[in-house]
């Protein structure tokens, strides 16, 4: 790739850049804002609930249409998706910034709509961008990178309501100023620190160690920040008290750059090791050289062990001068990849498990989208009036969630050749169940079943990612990555903006006895989306049959894969 064409050597790089990409991460996260302002669109705007939540579907739309990052990201370096994720969060959230604060004069409904949808869109760009180039860096540990960074994700909205709350003093329009300017020059100074490096060559005990600590802050973290954002809505905390929480808050954050600090101050041990193994490799390289120069077999040994049956069973001259030739490299035999290699976009688009495994992503991230766009509403039908902390509980649920999935599946992928599907198997069990105990509106479940959602929520993405690059490959898993987040936004248009926001209008009409649904009032109790949670048990019921048909023929290639208690990298990949 042209984007390959740099590629920084050492030890250090990839860990400085992974570092930097989990501040990426967290601002990437930029799109989970959306309940924190979706109020002041609604008050300040005059909107109705179909309408925002025909809003949040742009925000949706916005986070996961990403095919064009996702090929971007082939022909350019990181830097530059970087710098076009930063223009659009800019732009887009500039322009929603002068409506909501009145500076300019009411915008029409389909600019705010636009303006939302490339604000949202710099998560594609900011996401992929880092998730490529890391899954390049470290390709055999797919599993525990996909889950770090996306449990960082999982943990930047509560990141932002801790500034949200603590800086910005709820304040809807200082949060978009702080979006459009704020997030830009965060990625503009990290954007050459995420680079493509050198890939390891295989698994370290220190490499575990240093993937072990990132995880260990991580959690740290997660329990920190929700900790300080219940404490901070319990207790009156005076502002010092306050400001110090985000300041503890940026030093977890990080704490990842702590593994290249570390190997800078004990460097000679490092080097000692690392030229030892350069060492090693380029002999072992040269006699491997050597003996090719001098022994050099006419069929290659791919081309022999794919063809030996062929050849024992013809006799034809025709065939065996065919592959000959082809052994000796005067003809190319094209094939189509097997699952498990690299493939082409338009060779995935044909096979099953491509189309089942969006079919099954759409399923758990579609439904849990459609709960996230509508959490405050559902919170104040139910009696919580204070969607902060019912936002934190998603929050910390999904970033348990995406860090758990990924490690929990990564060490049964290894230990027990398991398709990491499984895990979306029982997720979507779970969320039938949650979505139930929702329609039922019990008293004193919402928290708990806010949380447990937004767990199962975050199983999806850190299962997707790692599983689309081990079906199709590494070489276009942009393209792949960004069409499968696509099941995000058709969920939310199908589930939240056409099903939702239509239930809960005509709910509220009913309740205030209005005959038209164009009003803004409020829907109050269960019926509000009793509807709705029943509709997407029934989805998910359809999701777990998907699930379990996947699993059952995607087995065969992680025996393939780890069939050895480790990944092992198909010939056809490559960096």
């Amino acid at each position: 790739f042209s984007s390959m064409a740099n590629v920084k050597g050492g030890t250090r790089p990839p860990w400085v850049g992974l570092g930097a990409a989990v501040w990426v991460q967290i601002a990437s996260g930029n799109a989970y804002n959306f309940p924190l302002y979706s109020h002041s669109l609604k008050s300040v705007l005059g909107f109705n609930q179909q309408q925002l939540t025909i809003l949040g579907v742009a925000n949706d739309i916005g986070e996961n249409v990403g095919l064009l990052p996702g090929y971007f990201c082939n022909k350019f370096p990181p830097w530059a998706v970087l710098l076009i994720g930063g223009l659009a969060c800019f732009s887009g959230y500039g322009v929603v910034y002068l409506a909501v604060s009145r500076t300019v004069e009411p915008l029409p409904y389909w600019s705010l709509w636009l303006a939302l949808c490339i604000a949202a869109n710099s998560t594609t760009w900011f996401s992929t961008a880092i998730l490529v180039t890391n899954m390049r860096n470290f390709p055999v540990s797919r599993g525990t990178v996909t889950g770090i960074l996306k449990g960082y994700g999982g943990l930047s909205a509560a990141v932002f309501t801790e500034i949200y709350s603590v800086l910005l003093r709820h304040s809807s329009s200082k949060l978009l100023a702080f979006l459009s300017i704020g997030i830009p020059l965060l990625c503009f100074a990290l954007m050459y620190f995420v680079r493509a490096c050198t890939p390891a060559s295989g698994e370290d005990a220190s490499e575990r160690c240093h993937f072990l600590f990132i995880q260990a802050a991580c959690i740290v973290l997660g329990f920190y920040l929700l900790t300080t954002t219940i404490l901070d809505d319990v207790l009156s905390l005076t502002p010092p008290i306050s400001f110090g929480f985000i300041i503890i808050m940026i030093l977890l954050l990080m704490a990842p750059l702590a593994i290249p600090v570390k190997m800078t101050l004990f460097r000679s041990r490092t080097n000692k090791s690392e030229t030892s193994n350069q060492s090693a490799t380029s002999s072992v390289g040269s006699i491997n050289e050597n003996v090719d120069e001098k022994t050099e077999p006419l069929l290659t040994r791919i081309s022999s062990a794919t063809h030996v049956g062929s050849v024992r069973d013809s006799d034809g001259p025709s065939e065996i001068e065919l592959l000959l030739a082809e052994g000796e490299g005067a003809v190319k035999k094209k094939r189509r990849p097997k699952r498990g290699e690299d493939f082409k976009f338009f060779e995935a688009l044909v096979k099953a498990d491509f189309w089942l495994l969006f079919l099954v992503y759409f399923v758990g991230v579609g439904t849990g989208v459609t709960v996230l766009n509508n959490l405050a509403q559902i919170g104040i039908a139910q009696g919580a009036h204070d969607t902060t902390i019912l936002l934190s509980h998603f929050s910390f649920g999904n970033f348990v969630g995406r860090l758990g999935g990924g490690i929990v599946s990564e060490h049964f992928v290894r230990s027990k050749t398991m398709p990491r599907t499984v895990w979306m198997t029982w997720t979507q069990v779970f969320m039938i169940a949650i979505y139930l105990l929702f329609a039922s509106a019990i008293d004193g479940t919402l928290y708990a079943a806010t949380a447990l959602l937004g767990i199962c929520y975050g199983v999806q993405f850190s299962i997707m990612v790692p599983t689309v690059s081990e079906l199709f490959g590494l070489k276009h898993f942009g393209i792949f990555y960004n069409f499968m987040s696509l099941g995000n936004p058709t969920g939310a248009f199908l589930f939240s903006g056409l099903l939702a926001g239509y239930i809960y209008d005509k709910e509220a009409a009913k309740q205030h006895g209005l005959m038209l649904l164009k009003s803004s009032v409020s829907c109050l109790g269960p019926n509000c989306f009793r509807v709705t949670f029943l509709v997407l048990a029934g989805v998910c019921s359809f999701g777990v049959i998907l699930s379990i048909i996947l699993t059952i023929r995607i087995k065969p290639v992680y025996v393939m894969l780890y069939s050895g208690g480790s990944f092992r990298l198909p010939n056809s990949s490559s960096h």
